[in-house]
């Protein structure tokens, strides 16, 4: 945050002298000047959600610049703004979540701190169009957006700033389509009577892939290798573009000390039949205390809930007895043997699984 208020400042503060209000901020209907209160705005609203800690809608609240403020002084409300997300998400604990309306109805601390960014990078793009000025920020703060609140975007390792800038309307990119309707999507958090089930972005699976906690504070012995080989189908879906958030991987957490235990989710988007896979892991430590079970059951009602799915199924191991008997407690029936062909040929399972499945 600190890093992204630095690069706003740099390119306004020597601009201040200039006519903000008369001149157009880019693409925006706003003028420059309405944009950068609006940076400020947005910087304190997001402090206010992680502070107040605000579940059901934004705190009631807005900023008024004094009355002669020149453009100087806004800058410098913006520098304040920025230093007052920063220190909130700095001391919101890692578990608290906050009301965002889009997509999922709450952000947590990494979460808004994302949007805050994006936030001063994009507009500060529009600003610095209108006046004529040349903007680039840093890549490495791009691609931290991009990560964490672009799930849905095809990466260019190459042109991250390019990337956020044609995702959010604002460029164009070799080979893809203008975009004119844009959201960016915080995680997606399932309830469950003892644990959270918590979507994991792009950012956080490269972290498990590579041998980190993907900013999860794990239960001795976690995360299992199932949940990194999970996180790196994360990673390689993101990078070809066909990563869905609501399709992807969740880590589940404790609810009583926010300890991970392991990792649950879909091996992809439903097929045109409504078909879903399902997989799951806990770290050892975690096993024999029904997390699996609930945490299943939490996943597959609210998957069955949507309209474009009509089937969950999971591949086991024939010898994985305690796996077998958790898909059964979650209300999974084992399939016919008649079905056995059809579904051999679309997931090219090997005679030593057996087929469980879940109908709405």
């Amino acid at each position: 945050m600190e890093e992204a208020v630095a690069s706003c400042a740099a390119l306004l503060r020597p601009a201040a002298g200039r006519d903000w209000d008369g001149v157009r901020a880019g693409r925006l209907e706003w003028n420059c000047r309405r944009t950068a209160e609006h940076i400020a705005s947005d910087l304190i609203a997001y402090a206010g959600q992680l502070a107040g800690r605000a579940t059901e809608a934004y705190v009631p609240f807005d900023i008024a610049l004094d009355e002669g403020t020149g453009n100087a002084g806004v800058v410098d409300v913006i520098e304040a703004t920025g230093g007052l997300l920063a220190a909130a998400v700095r001391t919101t604990p890692r578990e608290v979540r906050a009301f965002h309306p889009y997509p999922f109805r709450s952000a947590n601390r990494e979460g808004f701190a994302a949007m805050g960014v994006a936030e001063v990078l994009l507009h500060t793009h529009d600003i610095a169009e209108g006046l004529g000025l040349p903007y680039s920020p840093p890549d490495e703060l791009c691609t931290w957006v991009l990560t964490r609140i672009f799930p849905q975007v095809r990466p260019e390792p190459d042109a991250p700033w390019s990337t956020l800038l044609w995702a959010t309307g604002r460029g164009e990119l070799p080979g893809r389509e203008p975009v004119s309707d844009w959201r960016w999507s915080n995680n997606l958090v399932i309830g469950a009577e003892r644990l959270t089930l918590q979507g994991v972005t792009p950012a956080a699976a490269a972290d498990l892939r590579a041998g980190g906690t993907g900013g999860f504070e794990w239960i001795d012995g976690g995360p299992f290798e199932g949940t990194r080989d999970a996180a790196g189908m994360i990673v390689s879906a993101y990078g070809k573009g066909e990563h869905r958030p609501e399709w992807g991987m969740f880590v589940v957490v404790r609810r009583a000390d926010g300890l991970a235990v392991g990792g649950i989710g879909f091996h992809g988007v439903p097929d045109e039949e409504g078909r879903a896979e399902v997989g799951y892991d806990l770290a050892e430590n975690a096993r024999g205390q029904g997390y699996a079970t609930e945490a299943l059951r939490a996943l597959s009602e609210h998957a069955l809930a949507r309209d474009d799915v009509k089937l969950l199924f999971a591949a086991i191991d024939r010898e994985n007895a305690p796996s077998q008997r958790v898909i059964a407690r979650a209300g999974y029936t084992r399939v016919s043997e008649d079905l056995e062909k059809a579904t051999r040929e679309l997931h090219d399972l090997e005679g030593s699984l057996r087929l469980y499945s879940r109908e709405s």
